[in-house]
């Protein structure tokens, strides 16, 4: 009988910024449903991989002085890079695209010219606002308070010749796709989806840039550059060989199962991902699914914002499994999560000392203590079982099908909390039972204490069985110890309550969860967390300190305000000067010029907040007046001079005096 199949995908991570455990939180759930569906006997493909074109990374490959492909090179493939860190989770992916791949780059191409032959994609001029952060176009009344409602960063006004992909077109499909079927889920995003970009009026999507050239060149149209979402969406099915010769299961495995998706991206994956695929009349994926985001304090997890969590340190101070289960034990995985340090010490303690550690020792050990480590045959059998017997039988014989039903609705949170119901159930049947004192009277009670003990590795054996798509390592480990072998590990015994062999040789190892001393862990990572921070930041060379002193009435003189960025813009025949028109509070904008064009883009500062020296004499700069100068830092970075102008709180009014 052929196997059924079953694709599922993680978004392609895009290489511009430090991995942090919420990057983390999708692979690891889309690997535990991956390793779920090779436990049911499925013929599994499960892809992840990285997106690495566009003008963000060529920004950033330029301010770190490489080529766009050795910039994402190291971040993929370079230590503690995207590959590294999937290795240390124990991510079992099947296959990794880059969308830099040479079989990727020329399957993007014949996509792109097979819908401008049909008429899907046309050229035109796009005018509008541009988020560089997020990569997407917005018009005015999609903004929120003027800035990306993604990202809640500026947006820039952008004008350039592109190409368009017609996604108006397909706005009614799309909208019944979403409506009518379970394609999105959860279902709570359907709304949103519909009411915040389908309802106003689909736009045409720009689909080529010309403003910078790290992308899949338009090999029809010099100069283009094919824009992020044809791009990164078509890998899910580039992957598996469409319109390429790498790979040869596209009509084995597409369309996909499901996509595991970021809430931020489900815009671009339950609307313009279908509507490119109804134009090229391919089929579309079963389901999206949008999971939430871990928070911390509050807030997405940002390298912007100073509030990451590394995943290594995370790993090494706990492991690997324990901080697998803690991500999909904790938060539904629909909705947003809030981390903290606290919270994941706690879901140790209880969750896998407390409850699964204790278990799992307290039983292995009476084994050996009483029976020597193996249980005398007939010990599965009561002639008269008591009701604390059938009721965690029951429990157990009957935990697969709810693990099962909450597996396939996406709710990882769920089907663990279900394990772990039988896992609290065998910790009270054990003080039910207590055996202890049952093996005081062995003439008498020894084939009952049997009995308890078997009744306790069976309940152990299931539980561990649907475990190990979450702690592979842990379950494995587990079976060691109660003496299940490969026959008893698999998803038909999980629901066959006296698989495991009455003589199995139990061995007490070690304890695999060992309770954890909070108040000394949140200290000692606390400052591993502070000890990598200082490493990460960069060798710095600073200007020494003149000797010369400057009496207090002559310092006093300087006049240092609070001025607003009204416009920027490059000083022509200058690699270097931006002009400045400021508002310093007088009423009269104010000009300065300054030699900052290497570390800023015009456009980056205007609406910023800056310091400015403004008594000085105007002078002339490459013919036009500069009157004053703005404050800014400098320092060299590994034999590089950097440059940040001093920016203040935005809600400091134009002309406070700095005092």
């Amino acid at each position: 009988m052929e196997k059924k199949k079953f694709y599922i995908t993680t978004p392609i991570y895009y290489p511009s910024d430090k991995l942090h455990i919420g990057h983390t939180y999708c692979t690891v759930a889309t690997d535990a449903m991956a390793r779920y569906k090779r436990l049911t006997g499925c013929d599994v493909m499960f892809l992840t991989g990285t997106d690495e074109h566009g003008q963000k990374i060529e920004d950033k490959a330029s301010k770190a002085g490489c080529t766009p492909k050795e910039f994402v090179d190291n971040i993929v493939e370079g230590e503690h890079g995207v590959l590294d860190l999937w290795k240390l989770m124990n991510i079992s992916n099947d296959r990794f695209i880059r969308t830099t791949d040479d079989y990727h780059v020329a399957a993007v191409q014949k996509i792109f010219k097979k819908m401008y032959d049909k008429g899907d994609i046309y050229k035109g001029t796009y005018k509008g606002k541009y988020c560089k952060p997020c990569e997407s176009f917005w018009t005015e009344s999609q903004l929120v308070d003027g800035k990306c409602p993604d990202c809640g960063r500026e947006v820039l006004d952008a004008e350039e010749e592109a190409y368009f992909f017609r996604l108006s077109k397909y706005a009614d499909r799309v909208q019944h796709l979403l409506e009518d079927t379970d394609f999105l889920q959860p279902r709570s995003r359907v709304n949103e989806m519909v009411n915040n970009f389908i309802k106003p009026g689909l736009e045409d999507l720009c689909v080529s840039r010309t403003s910078f050239s790290w992308g899949v060149p338009v090999d029809f149209d010099p100069g283009h550059v094919v824009y992020v979402w044809v791009d990164a969406l078509f890998n899910y099915t580039t992957a598996l060989g469409l319109f390429n010769d790498r790979y040869h299961d596209y009509d084995h495995y597409w369309p996909a199962d499901v996509h595991f998706v970021g809430k931020e991206i489900v815009r671009f994956h339950s609307i313009i991902w279908p509507a490119m695929l109804m134009s090229m009349e391919m089929p579309l994926p079963k389901h999206v699914f949008g999971h939430g985001w871990l928070l911390l304090d509050g807030g997405k997890m940002s390298k912007s914002k100073g509030n990451v969590v590394d995943p290594y340190i995370l790993a090494e101070k706990f492991g690997v499994d324990a901080l697998r289960f803690f991500l999909m034990r904790t938060f539904p995985f629909g909705s947003d999560g809030n981390f903290s340090n606290e919270l994941l010490i706690q879901t140790i303690n209880v969750d896998l000392a407390n409850d699964l550690g204790n278990l799992l020792s307290r039983t292995t050990a009476m084994v050996g203590k009483y029976f020597g480590g193996t249980l005398p045959e007939g010990c599965r059998t009561c002639a008269e079982p008591e009701p604390c017997d059938k009721e965690l039988c029951a429990m157990a014989s009957a935990l697969r099908s709810a693990y099962e039903t909450a597996m396939e609705s996406f709710a990882p949170h769920t089907a663990l909390a279900e394990v772990f119901k039988v896992i609290q159930r065998a910790n009270k049947y054990i003080d039910e039972t207590a055996p202890w004192a049952l093996a005081k009277d062995m003439e008498h009670n020894g084939a009952r204490l049997a009995h308890v003990l078997y009744n306790l590795l069976e309940a152990t054996r299931i539980c561990g069985i649907l475990l190990s798509p979450f702690m592979p390592d842990s379950a494995e480990k587990m079976f060691a110890q109660i003496g299940a072998d490969a026959s008893v590990q698999t998803w038909e015994s999980a629901a066959q309550w006296g698989s495991l062999t009455e003589t199995a040789v139990v061995t007490k190892g070690e304890n695999l969860f060992p309770r954890i001393d909070a108040e000394k862990a949140l200290a000692e990572l606390e400052a591993l967390e502070a000890e990598a921070r200082k490493a990460a930041l960069p060798a710095m060379e600073f200007e020494p300190f003149t000797p010369e002193s400057v009496d207090f009435d002559t310092f006093c003189k300087s006049d240092f305000r609070v001025v607003k960025v009204k416009a920027c813009e490059a000083v022509k025949k200058s690699t270097k000067l931006l002009k400045f028109t400021l508002d310093d509070g007088s009423g009269v904008d104010r000009q300065i010029l300054s030699g900052v064009h290497a570390y800023y883009e015009p456009e980056d500062l205007v609406g910023k907040t800056l310091v400015a020296i403004v008594n000085l004499p105007p002078r002339k700069m490459m013919g036009q007046e500069s009157c004053g100068m703005l404050l800014s830092a400098v320092h060299t970075e590994r034999g590089e001079e950097k440059l940040h102008l001093m920016m203040l709180d935005d809600a400091i009014p134009a002309g406070a005096k700095l005092c």
